[in-house]
C-alpha cells in the first residue's frame, strides 16, 4: 500500500516519503523483511527505537517512531506523538478497515469477559449469525483455533484477524477488551458495535499493570469511546463513571437491579448427572425463563450481559434459550461427558483464589463428594503451592495432588510444597505425580453424585516441562480413558 494512504487518519511530521510503498507493517525487528514500514513500539523490557538502526539495514522503506533516531541509512521518517496508537490505525488501513464489514462486540470488566465471549457467539451462531471470537483462548473461527500472547492480540494481530473473519464468512466477532490492550491503543481505529460492561473489582494493580484503581477504570471505559452502542451492568457501583464521555447512540443496562433494561431474578441452580447450571427469569425489555449451563449463580450475569449484547442484533428468544442451555467455554467450569453417574468439568483455576471460587460454587451444588485434581507451577512462588494446597483441603472431599507445568523444578519437590498446605488442614489427599495417571484414578474412583474438578490446566493442550512443551489436553485425555473405561 502508499504509506500515504496507510497515514491519512494520523497526525505527523515526516522527512519526504513521496511514493513510498509499504509491503508490510512489522514492530518487531527480526521479522523485518525488505519493503516493511517498522514501527519503533516502546515495551517494558525493550524499546523499538534502539533496533531503528538495524531495521533500516534489513531492508525497511520507513521507520514510524516517537523519539529521535539515528541512523546511517537515508530512508524516510515519520514521527508520531505513540506509535502505538499509529501501530492501530495504520493496520486498520493496511487491512482494509475490517469493522466497518464485520459487527465487532467489545467486552471490558474484571471477571467474567471470557464466558460472556463465549455466550454472545452461541446466541449469535445459534440465530445463524457465523461469528469470530478473539480473546483469553486465542482467535476462535469456526473451530479452528489460532493462539496468541496476550487476552487482547497487538493492533496488527487484532487487524489480521477480523479480516481472517471476514474472508471465512463471518458476520460479527466478539474482542475481550482488556484494559491493558485498550490503554495500549490495540484496539483504536476502529467501531465496536455494541461494547459490553461486566463489572469492576481490585485486580491488575501494580508492576507493569496499573498504578491504581482509577486508571485502571479509566482504561475500561476507554472502550465506550468508540462504540456505537453499550450493554452496561447497572449493578455495579461505577457503572455511570464507566459511560463517562461514551459516544454510544444508546446504552441499554442489566442487572438484578428494579429499572434495568433486563432484569435477572427468581436464579436457583440446577444439578443432574453431567449438567450443572443455573435457571433465572429474565424480565423487562424480554420475559423468558433461562436454563444456562455453566454452574454458579454469577453465570446469571454472564448471560445477562449476552442477552443484552445480543439484543441489538434483534435474536429470537428460542435461539437464546438454546444457545444458553448448551454453552460450553473451553477450560471454564466445563463439564465433561463421561458414562458414570458423575460430573466431571475441567477449570483453569491455579492459584487459591480461583480455587476457592470454584469449589465453593460447586459446593452449593452439594454433591456427595467434591473431589479436585490439582498441582502448581515450578519456577513460581512456593507461598503460591501452600496456600493453593491448604484452599483445597479445607474445600475438597478429595484432592488428588499432582503435575501441572514443573518447568525446571523437580515435580515432587513442588508437590512438596503443596503438601505442606494441605497438612494444615484435615482433607484427605492422595499423591500421583503423573497427572493422565491421576486424571484415570478420579475417573475410576468417582462414585454416583461426585463432582470432580480437573483443576489448573483448562484450555491448555500441553505440559511444560524442563523448557519443552510436550502435547497433554486433558480433552482429548478424559475422552479416551472414558472409551477405555468403556469397553473394559
Amino acid at each position: 500500500m502508499r504509506l500515504a494512504d496507510l497515514l491519512a487518519n494520523i497526525s505527523y511530521a515526516s522527512t519526504d516519503f513521496e511514493n513510498v510503498k509499504v509491503s508490510d507493517l512489522v514492530y518487531d525487528s527480526r521479522k523485518v523483511v525488505p519493503g516493511c514500514a517498522f514501527i519503533c513500539l516502546k515495551g517494558v523490557s525493550a524499546d523499538g527505537h534502539d533496533f531503528a538502526e538495524q531495521a533500516a539495514k534489513q531492508g525497511a522503506s520507513v521507520l514510524i517512531v516517537q523519539d529521535d533516531v539515528a541512523i546511517t541509512k537515508k530512508i524516510p521518517i515519520i514521527r508520531v506523538e505513540n506509535t502505538r496508537q499509529a501501530l492501530a490505525m495504520m493496520s486498520a488501513a493496511f487491512f482494509g478497515y475490517p469493522a466497518k464489514e464485520i459487527a465487532v462486540i467489545g467486552l471490558t470488566g474484571t471477571k467474567g469477559k471470557t464466558t460472556t465471549a463465549y455466550m454472545i457467539r452461541a446466541i449469535l451462531e445459534q440465530a445463524g449469525i457465523r461469528t469470530g471470537l478473539i480473546g483469553t483462548v486465542g482467535v476462535l473461527i469456526g473451530e479452528t483455533v489460532f493462539k496468541t500472547s496476550n487476552t487482547t492480540p497487538e493492533s496488527y494481530e487484532m487487524q489480521k484477524y477480523l479480516r481472517k473473519m471476514i474472508d471465512m464468512g463471518c458476520k460479527s466477532a466478539v474482542v475481550e477488551a482488556s484494559s491493558i490492550g485498550l490503554r495500549e491503543h490495540r484496539t483504536a481505529g476502529m467501531e465496536f458495535a455494541v461494547g459490553v460492561f461486566t463489572n469492576f473489582s481490585e485486580d491488575h494493580i501494580g508492576g507493569v499493570e496499573h498504578k491504581d484503581m482509577e486508571e485502571y477504570l479509566a482504561c475500561k471505559s476507554m472502550l465506550f469511546g468508540q462504540c456505537r452502542y453499550g450493554a452496561i451492568n447497572c449493578d455495579d457501583t461505577v457503572w455511570k463513571q464507566v459511560i463517562q464521555g461514551n459516544t454510544c447512540e444508546k446504552i441499554t443496562t442489566f442487572g438484578f437491579t428494579d429499572g434495568a433494561d433486563y432484569r435477572a431474578s427468581g436464579e436457583r441452580l440446577i444439578s443432574r448427572s453431567g449438567y450443572l447450571g443455573v435457571h433465572f427469569e429474565l424480565s423487562g425489555k424480554q420475559n423468558l425463563e433461562l436454563d444456562v449451563a455453566i454452574p454458579g449463580k454469577f453465570s446469571v450475569y454472564n448471560a445477562l450481559a449476552a442477552i443484552t449484547a445480543c439484543s441489538y442484533f434483534n435474536i429470537q428468544p428460542e435461539h437464546i434459550c438454546c444457545a444458553l442451555d448448551m454453552v460450553k467455554v473451553k477450560g471454564r467450569v466445563e463439564i465433561m461427558p463421561v458414562d458414570g453417574p458423575y460430573t466431571l468439568l475441567i477449570d483453569y483455576a491455579h492459584n487459591a483464589a480461583s480455587m476457592e471460587s470454584i469449589l465453593n460454587t460447586l459446593r452449593e451444588y452439594q454433591p456427595n463428594r467434591l473431589i479436585c485434581m490439582f498441582g502448581a507451577g515450578g519456577d513460581r512462588s512456593k507461598s503460591r503451592r501452600f496456600e493453593v494446597g491448604e484452599t483445597c483441603g479445607r474445600l475438597a472431599d478429595l484432592s488428588i495432588v499432582t503435575a501441572d507445568n514443573s518447568r525446571f523444578e523437580p515435580v515432587l519437590d513442588i508437590i512438596a510444597d503443596i503438601r505442606v498446605g494441605l497438612e494444615k488442614t484435615n482433607g484427605k489427599y492422595v499423591v500421583i505425580p503423573d497427572r493422565r495417571e491421576a486424571i484415570a484414578y478420579c475417573m475410576e474412583h468417582a462414585q454416583e453424585g461426585d463432582i470432580v474438578v480437573l483443576a489448573g490446566k483448562g484450555h491448555e493442550d500441553y505440559q511444560e516441562i524442563e523448557g519443552i512443551k510436550y502435547p497433554f489436553d486433558e480433552h482429548v485425555i478424559v475422552a479416551e480413558l472414558n472409551s477405555k473405561m468403556r469397553l473394559a
